[in-house]
């Protein structure tokens, strides 16, 4: 059963946005993409850098480390997609995002 972890309110993520919230004691990714949440593991598959914290360009986000991008609505990177972060549900449950872990 997945439990759902209140992570921010949906004004604190404006559109075009992420941060770094934190589910059961993960890092995880959390961007906004023209209103729709999502969420993948805030470590990058090449050298474990902050997705969180990097540029997000539409629904791609580049990992400010070493430059690898990654479709933020899927986890999938954009040169290999059989190469994926972890995604976790979101919900919002009024103004609150939700994060499933």
């Amino acid at each position: 059963m997945t439990v759902f972890v209140r992570v921010a309110k949906a004004g604190e993520i404006p559109p075009g946005s992420g941060r770094v919230v934190v589910v059961q004691g993960y890092p995880v990714a959390l961007f906004n993409v023209d209103g729709r949440f999502f969420a993948v593991s805030n470590v990058c598959l090449h050298r474990g850098g902050p997705v969180g914290e990097g540029e997000l360009d539409g629904p791609i986000v580049t990992c400010p480390m070493h430059g690898w991008e990654y479709d933020v609505r899927t986890g999938a990177n954009t040169i290999n997609p059989a190469a994926r972060l972890k995604r976790y549900e979101v919900r919002l449950d009024g103004d609150d995002v939700l994060v499933g872990a």
